[in-house]
């Protein structure tokens, strides 16, 4: 809203200074800082409300150390991450972006299916929440929408690597001779390799000619199957104070570089990467999110006082993935949430061992003490404050490697 009205102020009224607010980076600034404030400030009033509706979690009888203590902390805290995300988008992004467009549809989608789960836990008293199967179905729903929208929306461009040349091919009277061609496109970045783009819809190529006009039956399933997994993978890492917070706003923060330069002619040139038409401006939210995540764990630090609950891990699990798909970097997730996909295979190994070995030996068997990985080490006697700090590092290293992989390839 405010990027329009001092476009107007730029444009039309031509007051000074009123042009800095078409810059990605000042807007994302600004962004950043509100809201840091509304998650910290206006977070405190959200913390109490939520107090005064015993809105508390219940904690299950694990035989960890320090759990029962958790009883009745407020849940439902991912409701302070939306609205301190939303709020800065609205006021300083360009509302009409189609990709700020789906990450607002994301937020507001995923965080009304993890609301009704927590409802359900909390004032239904059932503890199981949501059923599975309607999570799925609310999880697909969203593949749909954002794969559909990414494939057939026209404002979804790419321009690859190797169109890159024609920006600069300069003619005798100093001007562009050949202006770059932006296409509709299902391709994708192969972290490490050069000439590393590839096309989704190659797998159709042996149905012959034309194939291309069929690549949706492949993209969209793999953006549902993404935003599904990684929306479950940030589910099951929320255990422990600050752990899905803190992991994921590094991640997001990777993500906001790969956005800026993907989004800017100059630099996806520079690094010879996919150009990616309007994409930077996702930056905004990416800067909100961060802000938001960070403000969030002043109050979900150990020891919490505010848990986010589902309302909160689904949407950063889905804002995640939409993320990546839109930048084109969807094949890094396994590295740059290396945490969530250890800790969604900690529990698929844990569950297939024990069913495998009770089938074969009549008992059931574990690798690890518990699942997810992070209950292990707690089951181990590392105080979960130590485990929180070892697993931001890991993240730390991840997205550092998988920002490398614009130049490492």
């Amino acid at each position: 809203m405010l990027y329009y009205l001092f476009d107007y102020f730029n444009k039309v009224l031509n007051i000074p200074g009123t042009g800095v607010f078409q810059y990605i980076t000042f807007r994302s600034a600004l962004a950043f800082m509100l809201s840091v404030l509304l998650s910290t400030i206006y977070g405190k009033r959200v913390v109490s409300f939520l107090r005064k509706q015993q809105i508390g979690e219940t904690v299950r009888e694990l035989g960890l150390s320090g759990q029962n203590e958790k009883a009745g902390t407020p849940t439902m805290g991912g409701l302070i991450i939306i609205f301190a995300t939303l709020i800065p988008v609205v006021l300083f992004s360009k509302l009409q972006n189609i990709y700020i467009v789906l990450l607002i549809v994301t937020t507001l989608w995923m965080g009304t299916i993890g609301f009704i789960d927590d409802y359900i836990k909390i004032f239904k008293k059932d503890k199981q929440g949501l059923k599975g199967i309607f999570k799925v179905f609310g999880q697909v729903g969203l593949g749909l929408i954002v794969g559909s929208v990414l494939y057939f929306h026209p404002g979804v461009t790419v321009r690859t690597s190797a169109s890159n040349s024609d920006v600069y091919r300069v003619s005798t009277e100093n001007m562009i001779s050949q202006a770059p061609v932006e296409v509709k496109s299902t391709a994708t970045t192969i972290p490490f390799f050069k000439n590393n783009e590839f096309d989704y819809a190659k797998v159709l190529a042996w149905t012959g000619e034309g194939y291309e006009n069929w690549a949706w039956l492949i993209f969209i399933p793999v953006v549902i199957f993404i935003i599904t997994a990684v929306s479950n993978g940030a589910n099951l890492t929320d255990g422990i104070d600050g752990l899905a917070a803190g992991t994921s706003a590094i991640s997001v923060l990777a993500l906001g570089i790969f956005t800026f330069v993907s989004g800017n002619i100059i630099f996806s040139t520079y690094l010879n990467i996919m150009y990616i038409p309007n994409s930077g401006e996702m930056t905004v939210f990416i800067a909100a999110f961060v802000g938001a995540l960070i403000g969030f764990l002043w109050y979900n630090s150990y020891p919490a006082t505010v848990f986010m609950g589902d309302t909160g891990s689904l949407t950063i699990g889905g804002v995640i993935a939409v993320l990546a798909i839109a930048v084109r970097k969807e094949l890094l997730i396994p590295l740059l949430c290396g945490i969530f996909l250890v800790e969604n295979l900690s529990v698929v190994l844990q569950v297939g061992y024990f069913k495998y070995t009770r089938k074969r030996f009549g008992e059931g068997r574990r690798i690890f003490l518990m699942a997810p990985l992070h209950h292990h080490y707690q089951k181990k006697g590392y105080h979960e404050s130590k485990i929180v700090t070892r697993f931001w590092i890991v993240a730390i290293m991840l997205a550092i490697l998988s920002i490398v992989t614009l130049k490492l390839r």
